[in-house]
């Protein structure tokens, strides 16, 4: 039986703490595309090495597409070196490519997983995917925020007609099932929180459609969001259950926009990569978050390779624009 249909505490991945600060940072990775011994992802190496050094995160998540060639193996553990070397404990919401190779998507979580400071959970949940998992960020209080990861696999094909992956309803399920946890043991208020993963839902195409005051839109797009063609119900599951303030995505290397649509906030991270795929969003780099204990909203950028800082935000409930203060 699958946890929350009884009520059941879910699994957590990591128990995140608050520094002495009451400060925490997560630097997320996207479309790493490594091939090891290719002399095109050096830019990839060298971003990743460059990003850790300056911003010092407590935690690292990679949205996907780590490796784009055999062995897949190797490709992957030379890319994450970096975050080894340094002793910097991470987690990755797997995204298409990574199961184009030689490796089938459970046998590269696997190998992901087996990396020292690692924190993604055996996949034995049942669920859609293998890269699905929970962290919990907590203060001297309890639990403060929550982090959903959810694998959106690579192609899928209801009704026989050709789409990119998304999260199913099993998923969906499960995240129901957790947020709701979470909100019983917070005196019955939703939990805030954000959700990790690699392909965007087609709420990010609603979102950008809208001509109306619902929709404030800050940094690059340089592409239609590649999403399903099929809805599968994610984003009116984050609203209804009121915890999800955001959701972090990858997979479309032009763009690293923030979009706030009827107050939710749709993030692409900054291609992390190389040339070993399309990228007109040069230099590459990261985006930041870092969040404050007590605080219900949070902090996010971009940090370029060379150092510059874009996109210097403070998003929290109830904004009316991305330009507004609080």
């Amino acid at each position: 039986m699958q946890f929350g249909l009884m009520g059941q505490a879910p699994r957590i991945a990591a128990s995140l703490k608050y520094g002495e600060d009451g400060k925490f940072k997560i630097l997320q990775f996207t479309d790493t595309h490594y091939i090891v011994g290719d002399e095109r992802s050096e830019r990839a190496l060298g971003n990743v090495i460059e990003m850790l050094d300056t911003e010092k995160p407590d935690f690292v998540i990679h949205t996907g597409d780590i490796v784009f060639g055999k062995p897949a193996e190797q490709c992957a553990r030379a890319i994450l070196q970096p975050l080894v070397d340094r002793g910097i404990p991470f987690a990755v919401a797997l995204g298409n490519h990574d199961s184009d190779f030689d490796l089938t998507r459970s046998e590269m979580y696997a190998v992901v997983r087996s990396i020292a400071g690692n924190v993604n959970t055996p996949d034995d949940l049942g669920l859609n995917g293998s890269s699905n998992d929970i962290l919990t960020l907590s203060g001297k209080d309890g639990v403060d925020r929550v982090f959903y990861l959810f694998d959106t696999g690579n192609w899928d094909y209801p009704a026989g007609i050709k789409s990119w992956g998304y999260v199913h309803s099993d998923q969906i399920d499960w995240y129901r099932a957790a947020s709701r946890y979470f909100t019983s043991q917070h005196g019955g208020k939703p939990v805030p929180s954000l959700a990790f993963m690699h392909i965007p839902f087609p709420e990010y195409n609603e979102g950008l459609r809208s001509r109306y005051k619902d929709r404030s839109l800050l940094g690059n797009l340089g592409e239609e969001p590649a999403s399903p063609k099929f809805n599968s119900g994610l984003y009116l599951a984050m609203v209804e259950s009121g915890d999800v303030q955001g959701v972090v995505t990858g997979h479309d290397h032009n763009n690293d926009f923030v979009l706030m649509w009827r107050g939710f906030f749709m993030i692409y991270g900054r291609f992390s990569g190389c040339d070993t795929v399309y990228n007109d969003l040069k230099p590459n780099g990261a985006r930041v978050f870092e969040f404050t204990e007590g605080d219900d909203g949070f902090r996010t950028w971009i940090r370029l390779r060379g150092g510059a800082v874009e996109q210097e935000l403070y998003l929290y409930p109830g904004m009316k624009n991305l330009s507004s203060k609080r």
